[in-house]
């Protein structure tokens, strides 16, 4: 009996000496949670296009770390583009995914981070295309395809998009367009336009009357706040005729274009640090209300900061990694065990390889 118990622990010695833990696959919750994280953390990092949301894991590599410790990863992820600019500075989280009527783009990331007490993105490089016009009409007739952004009509629609905002907005001053970031175009009573652009503040305040935009400078502060606008634009053969208001000058009929607009204006990073530079100091700041710096001009800013404030600018942006417009390369089969992990979405085109 005594020997069969001895063999029985050497055994179970040997088993346990030979067991490992299993590598983690794209089913892990772990690395899923990395995915995630690096995602976010390369959002942050970017200077302009759209925030991606993770669509699923392709594959991973995993090493221990041998002196630091910790871990670290080689991620391959698929992306999708949402509907929020980078401008934003939202969590992808919060962003809803372009759908098939909304020009989708898709692509992929190679990431590389560690993880010990927190994940820290180290480099990444992520290739995005547009889901091709074919593709899409042929699931969805009716729906947008993507337009030429230098196309006359596509800057038409920007500009007087950008006019209406302008005219109807109650900010102090104009601002003026930055970048025309997309458009495209499908038939409704006749051709229809839509752009996305992004806009800046300029110098030229409103109690001034009517400005010409193109010599109005962008607001060279780092309290300049940016915008990010939906346009559209349709175009009737017979365009349709508005009265003004009796009593008003000029009372005969006029011709006016259908355009709507609509835009986000986001507060600068700085205003963010200032604020909170502001609620740490001592006295004259009791119940300081947030401050609309749209109505100052650059060289009125009057807040003042004790030297003793941590007021600390951001770090500059996109020095971690690239995002390309144009197809990764053939890519092999996922190595990691459970690889590829399942599609987050589909956006209802199941032919096209996301």
């Amino acid at each position: 009996m005594g020997l069969y118990l001895l063999v029985l622990c050497l055994a179970l010695l040997q088993r346990g000496g030979r067991a490992r833990p299993d590598p983690p696959g794209c089913n892990s919750p772990e690395v899923e949670r990395v995915a995630e994280e690096a995602l976010e953390q390369i959002n942050q990092d970017r200077t302009d296009g759209y925030i991606l949301s993770l669509n699923r894991l392709y594959d991973l590599s995993h090493t221990h770390g041998q002196e630091m410790g910790g871990s670290f990863y080689k991620l391959t992820i698929d992306v999708l583009e949402t509907k929020c600019h980078i401008t934003s500075r939202k969590p992808w989280k919060q962003c809803e995914v372009r759908d098939i009527g909304n020009v989708p783009v898709f692509g992929e990331c190679e990431v590389s981070v560690s993880v010990d007490s927190q994940v820290k993105l180290h480099s990444y490089s992520c290739a995005l295309r547009e889901v091709p016009a074919t593709a899409v009409v042929h699931v969805c007739p009716d729906c947008p395809t993507a337009d030429n952004l230098n196309e006359p009509v596509v800057k038409e629609t920007a500009n007087l998009s950008l006019q209406r905002f302008n005219e109807e907005s109650r900010l102090a001053n104009y601002f003026t367009l930055e970048n025309i970031t997309r458009a495209s175009s499908q038939w409704v009573v006749g051709p229809s336009y839509f752009v996305e652009f992004t806009i800046l503040e300029t110098v030229c305040s409103k109690t001034a009357g009517d400005s010409d935009l193109s010599s109005c400078p962008p607001m060279d502060c780092q309290f300049a706040h940016r915008g990010f606008c939906l346009g559209s634009h349709v175009t009737l053969e017979d365009q349709f005729e508005i009265r003004l208001p009796v009593g008003k000058k000029d009372g005969s009929f006029r011709s006016r274009r259908p355009v709507d607009v609509k835009c986000q204006i986001y507060e600068p990073p700085a205003a963010a640090v200032e604020e909170q530079a502001h609620s740490k100091a001592d006295g004259g700041h009791t119940g300081h209300q947030h401050h609309d710096h749209t109505h100052l001009h650059p060289h009125e800013h009057t807040h003042s900061v004790p030297p003793s404030a941590d007021l600390t600018a951001p770090e500059p942006r996109g020095a971690l990694g690239t995002v390309v417009d144009h197809p990764a390369p053939l890519r092999s089969a996922p190595k990691a065990r459970s690889c590829p992990g399942p599609h987050k979405h589909h956006l209802g085109l199941d032919r096209l390889k996301l």
